[in-house]
């Protein structure tokens, strides 16, 4: 297989003030050897840096300095080693007072903190954020007059990189504005791409299209009040260095017919007023195995479209387009791949060929831009894929699909695990039930490979068998403690741990506490492996809406695993999970209880 073009990251080293004294945290890169040991240094003010650890150090990339001396300033610096030799060190971080990193931010009266993804944007190695700040948003479901969706890219200490934009013609709500942050070219940095229309002004001041038009519907009482049904459509690729607009296509496809996209998807309806032809997603993919194109998707319910860009060399090229076409009452003639899109999306090398294929909910497009297989369960809001079961071979597909309405008839399974090679059902439940949400996660150690939950019934094994309560959280999951269980997010972005004895959820962070206040929303900017060793960060708005805070954890783990964000699945999945209904993201390995070092992928 030819090799991935990947990121070339620092060590994300990382310091934290602890009640035992600093916790120190740093990445192992998939790229070091496995001899690789490494010694931190403490440097107080001037002084001479100070060994930390007695020995290299060669288990878990992390440690407490019980000897720091807090009444001073002070900073730490990693150095590798290798045969005995120490390597080039890291640059010196200085110790955070909290459990989280304050980022400020300019925050936009009557607009919130909503979506965000990290890149490095400039090539130094180290992460930027790029922050979709919202204002009135609505549902696609929904008429009404919208704010303008506002992307910002910001350091990590707060500096503000640039804003772009996105003007009237882009309407916002999270089935609207999508957006990847990647390094689509190779070059070491990483570039913006998303929709764009008539008035998206860049960071530079360019604007895109023309800026007087306004192609807003305004009919109050009427369902088209506030929708874009009319003028021209743009993708455009972004300098996420300077935020400048660097090219600007067509939008494939357009959204004619506005009512061609209906189908035996979601209730299985149609319309002509805008809904179901504005559903949006998008994907940054490995296609030909060597380098990421971005993929601009359209259509959920009924007829789905993907089209599939490279930016090379400042050239920006459509690879390939996958349209599964029109069709209408009763859809007779759908295509099986019609109608099994979802409000979220996973890219994954499924058939371990090495390049990746485009997991849309119910159904999966190969690399070259055909439909590889269709399981038939059309729309769901949940999805998840990842070797949950480390005993069989290949990767897993865990679906979550809703029966409602003309749908019910189907008698469709509300949840059911998949072979995601060949989309083959393994075990499923529910006939004809509405299953809302569900999760994969191994939070229980004393079953091999992950849990799986969601609709009637518990915590259901490898085999599909309810094995007892599960969690009431199915939203999002985070590996923070020091075992290599996940633990779960949960009302106000808390964190909890499963307890597999008692059948319920402990806290262990609650970042509403000391506030005064619980946060109005439990979904987090985003959750990803930041910085610091293989575990998960947390990047959620602040209850005043002025910063973000970056909370890392402080529990210490002997487990040393390379950082998440050089496995390929992983990495893909930080770029889309600010997608429509956001969703955690799942290395193409089984990471849990009882892992064997041969089931890592690197």
């Amino acid at each position: 297989m030819a090799q991935r073009q990947m990121e070339e990251l620092t060590r994300g080293l990382v310091a934290v003030k602890h009640e035992e004294g600093v916790f120190v945290s740093w990445r192992v890169l998939a790229t070091d050897p496995k001899e690789t040991a490494f010694n931190v240094y403490r440097q107080i003010e001037d002084g001479e840096p100070v060994l930390v650890n007695k020995e290299p150090i060669t288990g878990g990339t992390n440690l407490i300095d019980a000897e720091s001396i807090t009444s001073k300033d002070f900073a730490y610096i990693l150095r590798p080693v290798l045969n005995g030799k120490e390597l080039e060190g890291s640059r010196s971080v200085t110790v955070w007072s909290m459990p989280y990193l304050e980022i400020p931010i300019q925050p936009i009266s009557n607009y919130r903190l909503g979506d965000a993804s990290v890149a490095d944007l400039d090539g130094d190695g180290e992460y930027e954020i790029v922050l979709h700040q919202t204002s009135g948003a609505r549902d696609n479901s929904h008429p009404g007059i919208t704010g303008t969706p506002i992307l910002d890219a910001y350091e990590m200490d707060g500096t503000h990189l640039w804003r772009i934009d996105l003007g009237v013609n882009i309407r916002e709500g999270e089935h609207y504005t999508q957006f990847m942050v990647y390094d689509l070219d190779g070059d070491g940095r990483a570039e913006m791409a998303c929709k764009t229309a008539d008035g998206t002004t860049d960071a530079l001041g360019k604007v895109i299209g023309d800026k007087s038009k306004d192609w807003r519907i305004k009919k109050e009482g009427d369902r088209k009040n506030g929708r874009i049904l009319e003028g021209p459509e743009y993708f455009t690729i972004f300098d996420g260095k300077t935020g400048a607009a660097l090219k600007t296509v067509d939008y494939i496809p357009s959204r004619d017919p506005i009512d061609g996209w209906g189908g035996k998807g979601g209730n299985g309806g149609n319309d002509s007023y805008g809904n179901r032809c504005d559903r949006f997603l998008a994907c940054v993919a490995y296609l030909d195995g060597v380098r990421p194109s971005v993929v601009m998707c359209r259509g959920v319910y009924g007829r789905i479209v993907m089209a599939a860009w490279d930016w090379r060399d400042g050239t920006l090229t459509n690879r390939w387009t996958f349209d599964s076409k029109s069709s209408y009452p009763p859809y007779d003639d759908a295509s099986p791949f019609s109608g099994m899109g979802g409000h979220s999306l996973s890219v994954a090398d499924v058939d371990a060929d090495g390049k990746d294929e485009i997991v849309y909910q119910a159904m999966v497009v190969d690399d070259n831009g055909e439909g590889l297989y269709s399981t038939g369960r059309r729309h769901g809001d949940s999805m998840h894929i990842s070797d949950f079961y480390p005993d069989r071979p290949g990767l897993e597909l865990f679906l979550i699909t809703e029966n409602e309405d003309r749908t019910v008839a189907f008698q469709t399974p509300g949840a059911g695990m998949h072979d995601a090679r060949t989309g083959k059902v393994l075990w499923s439940h529910s006939p004809g039930v509405d299953v809302g949400a569900g999760l994969v996660a191994d939070i229980d150690p004393r079953h091999r490979g992950a849990e799986a939950w969601g609709g009637p019934g518990g915590l259901r094994n490898a085999a599909g068998e309810d094995i007892g309560p599960c969690p009431r959280t199915t939203g999002f999951a985070i590996w923070w403690d020091g075992d290599l269980l996940r633990e779960l997010l949960g009302r106000g972005s808390s964190i909890t741990k499963w307890n597999w004895e008692t059948g319920r959820e402990e806290s262990l962070l609650d970042p509403s506490e000391g506030n005064g206040r619980r946060r109005r929303s439990s979904r987090p900017s985003l959750i990803g492996d930041i910085l610091g060793d293989w575990r998960e960060e947390l990047l959620i708005p602040a209850p005043d809406g002025k910063s973000l805070r970056l909370y890392t954890t402080t529990i210490p783990s002997k487990h040393r695993l390379t950082t998440l964000m050089h496995d390929p699945q992983y990495r893909l999945g930080i770029a889309w999970q600010n997608v429509v209904y956001n969703k955690p993201a799942h290395p193409s390995y089984f990471l849990g209880a009882d892992m064997k070092k041969s089931e890592i992928r690197r």
